[in-house]
Formats: C-alpha cells, structure tokens, sequence
C-alpha cells in the first residue's frame, strides 16, 4: 500500500514513522520553502506541490491530487490542518477511488459546522451551553443574548478551529464589535463569515475524549486529555488522564462522547471536546475529525499506537481493537515548542537552527522535524516541535518534563521552551488546579531573575572550570604523560 501525506513538519514525519512500521511506501509533498524539509527527505518518494504559500501548495486540493495520481498512491492523510477537515478534499479524494484516512465527508460537513454539530451533541442526549446564532447583518445585538445567556460570551466562527475566530464580549457593544473582529479573522481563515455565541463559563477545564470508529455503529473510547492550558484558545501543555478527574465523571463523559460518535456514525480517529465547570458539570464544545496534535500522551498511556491504528482502519474497514482492550497506565504530559518569543507578545520568530539536542531517555519522547542547519520560516504554523514524558505516576511524568525541559536546546531561534519550565513548575500545575484562563494570569520568570540566574550559572560554571584546570595543571606536573593531556583536552570539548 502506497500513502501520501498531505502536510508537512513533525505530524508528516509521525505518519511517515507509522508507514514504515506498516510496511507501507510513504509519499511526501513539499513547498518550495520545504525542498529541504525533512519529511521530504525521510519519505521513499517526495513530490513538489508549489511555491511556498500555504494556499498554493499544501492547500491546493488539484496540485495535492496530481501528487497523488502521478505516484499512484492507493491512501492520502491529511495529519492535521490544512486540508484535514475540508470537506470537498475529502470528496475528491473519495471520488478519485483513493482512500481518505480519516472521517467520511458527511462527518466533516457536520463536525466542521459548529452550529450543527451541538445541535447533534443536544439530539444525543449530551449538554451543551447556552448559544445563540448572531446574524452579523442585522448590525444591533439581540435582546435575548443578555436576557437568556447573560455576560460574559464566547463567539465563535462556526466553520474551521484551532483557536481562530474566537473572542470574549461581556456587554452589548463589545459583543457587536467581536462578532466583527471573529467574523473576519474567520473568513480570512476559513472561508466563511458566520459565527455563532455560546456563553462563557469560568472557571472551566478543558477535557477532550478521545474516539475511533468503524463508521458503522462501533465507536471506542480511548481515554482523556486535560488541556486547559491555553493561550489565545491554543494548547499549550496537555495531559493524560485528567488530573483529580472524578471516576464517575469520567464515566459520564465517555458516555457522552460516545454517543456523539454514534449519532455521527462516526469513522476514523476524532475528538469529542468538553468543557467541564467548577462544579463537575460538562458541556460538549465540539468534535475534530483528525488525528490530534497531543495524540502521543494518549498513545504513552495506553499503549496504543493511533497513527498505525488510523491506517489498519482504513485500509481494511475494520477495527482491530476491542473496548476491553484499552486500560490506561501512568500519566503522560506533552509540551509543545513553539517559535514564538514569550517576552515580546509571542511574536513568531524565524531562524537557523544554528545548534541541536534533543533530550533523550526514559520515557521521554520527541515528535519534531527539526535538524541542526535548517531554517525555521514564518511561512507556516510556529509548532517545531513535541516534547512528550511519560512516568508511572503524575509526579515522575513532572520530574521527567521538567529534566526533558532543561536538556533541550536550540540555538539560534527564540522558543518558548523556558516559558514551558515556568508553568511545569509553578504551584497550580504542580497540584493540577488549572483551568482554560489560567496563562492570562500567569507570571512568568520576570526579566532580572533570568539575567540574575544566567550570571549565576555562568559565575558557577567559570568556577567550576577553574577548579579543574588547576587539577589539571597539578596532574600534568605530576605526570606528564601525553595521553593524560590529550584526555582532558577531550573531556573539556565535551563539556562546552
């Protein structure tokens, strides 16, 4: 079986893994800007797909189909984002007699509409927050919207996610002036103007429900993520299970994920998302019909490796796991590196990775498509990399994290890396109270305790390094054996 993946960057690298571990022959495509990439050089073939825009290349459903032709795939995945839940892709591709590795397009369209997909959750029996549709024409507000679902609110872009088209309003006129500023970014974003209001509910965590189905009334449930460490609706830290998650509400949110998988006749890998309020009450939020970006802490737990599952599916139409089957070990938490400057807005940065280490060891896992010489543009998403820990308990996962943290390094980009220390170590991560508003409020190092830190190590390492020179000189008086030399020589070029 010959796959193509349509995208780029580490996801493209994880399925390319998955290939290989199939037996598959992978397929890359690749932008101008990516002639280089990895993905391009790790895949058995590479086809060039256009020039670096995103909407010339990686978004053009007839250029990524020729790919497909040309190379006589028998499968495409999409990874996640660009064409992953665009519903004529996954048509054409069907229409074209290729497998789509992912939900049928019926699925999509409705799963991609936010409005019809809580109208499914409410038929299914699952709760759903107060909301409103909002015509932006109309040009005033609806008296219903503070009378029925009362300040603050949520608008939201019916079409698209990954955070976009979303903002906060807590009066009237600020509620007119969102449904403008969501209604653009959403059509820049995802083609589509409308948006709809939901009512905003604080404190709330952010649990998601991970699902596979047959597409023919078998849906499974493979555990949960905790992801309410957010920063403009964009995950940053998520984890597997849910920290202090009660065992009963766990049940129910199973249950309802479930259900929303059955009313969608739902196939493939998806994602049922929760909020879940102060008083252990949830509300379904909406459903991503891909592979997830935090897929790996599900895959530590578990066991289970949901790329390569994805595939079989596909592939055969048939499950090869059973309910029974899926027991969750431990806890894993991922952390995601970005390049953006956390000191300057999260502006996104660019660069050549001019120096690379990866940490490595015992339940530490990277998912990147970095190397050492490549340059990191401001052409697409910032995400460069995955850090992943896993340990028997909550406690061993934080302490690998926190170790995985200080062992990565990557010069010659600004990243969020000590950004992500500062939260793993803060209080209310530690005891797991967090919830989707946590980073607004969230301090980081403050700018003279990292300057006074960096003097310190660098006055500790200046000691340290005198104090093996002047052993050093003491040794070679006292013997001067060459190859005692040459061996500390090495030794120093190691410790740089």
């Amino acid at each position: 079986m010959k796959i193509l993946i349509a995208n780029r960057g580490e996801i493209a690298v994880r399925i390319i893994r998955a290939c290989r571990d199939l037996g598959y022959t992978s397929v890359a495509v690749y932008s101008e800007r990516d002639r280089e990439a990895l993905h391009t050089r790790y895949a058995d073939e590479a086809v060039y797909i256009g020039p670096t825009p995103a909407s010339q290349s990686y978004l053009n459903i007839e250029a990524v189909l020729a790919a497909a032709r040309k190379t006589h795939a028998d499968a495409i995945h999409p990874g996640y984002g660009f064409l992953s839940e665009n519903t004529l892709f996954a048509e054409k591709v069907e229409k074209a007699g290729i497998i789509f590795i992912g939900p049928s397009p019926a699925s999509i369209a409705l799963t991609g509409d936010k409005l019809e997909a809580r109208k499914i959750a409410a038929q299914a029996g699952v709760p759903v927050l107060p909301g409103s549709e909002f015509n932006l024409n109309e040009g005033s507000v609806p008296k219903a919207i503070g009378a029925e679902i009362g300040y603050p609110v949520l608008v939201k872009a019916v079409s698209g996610g990954g955070g976009r088209g979303i903002r906060l309003a807590g009066n009237d006129e600020e509620l007119l002036q969102m449904v403008g500023s969501a209604s653009q970014e959403a059509k820049l974003a995802f083609g589509d103007d409308k948006v709809y209001i939901e009512k905003f509910v604080r404190p709330a965590r952010h649990i998601e429900v991970q699902i596979l189905g047959d597409g023919a009334g078998n849906i499974l449930v493979i555990g949960e993520r905790e992801c309410s460490i957010q920063r403009r609706h964009q995950k940053l830290i998520e984890e597997s299970p849910a920290p202090g998650l009660d065992k009963e509400v766990r049940a129910h949110l199973y249950e309802a994920a479930r259900q929303v998988g059955l009313a969608l006749q739902y196939r493939s890998l998806g994602t049922v998302e929760f909020l879940l309020d102060e008083n252990q009450n949830f509300y379904f939020i909406e459903v991503n019909p891909r592979i997830q970006v935090e897929h790996p802490i599900t895959e530590l737990v578990t066991g289970i490796d949901l790329v390569n599952t994805q595939i079989l599916l596909a592939a055969s139409g048939c499950l090869t796991l059973q309910q029974e089957q899926i027991h969750m070990r431990g806890t894993a938490i991922e952390a995601r590196v970005i390049a953006e400057d956390p000191e300057q807005s999260f502006m996104p940065t660019s660069g050549q990775v001019s120096y690379l280490k990866i940490p490595s060891g015992s339940g530490i896992r990277v998912d990147s498509a970095l190397y050492q010489g490549m340059y990191i543009s401001t052409d697409y998403d910032s995400l460069v990399a995955k850090l992943i820990v896993w340990g028997e308990d909550r406690t061993t996962a934080i302490r690998r994290m926190l170790g995985a943290l200080e062992d990565f390094n990557i010069a010659g980009l600004t990243t969020d890396l000590g950004y992500l220390r500062d939260i793993v170590r803060s209080e209310d991560f530690l005891s797991g109270q967090v919830d989707t508003m946590y980073l607004e409020s969230f301090q980081s190092v403050e700018p003279e305790d990292a300057q006074k830190l960096q003097r310190e190590t660098a006055l500790a390492v200046a000691l340290y390094i005198h104090n093996k020179l002047k052993q050093t000189a003491a040794l070679v008086n006292k013997e001067s054996n060459q190859w005692r030399t040459a061996a500390w020589r090495e030794q120093m070029v190691g410790f740089y």
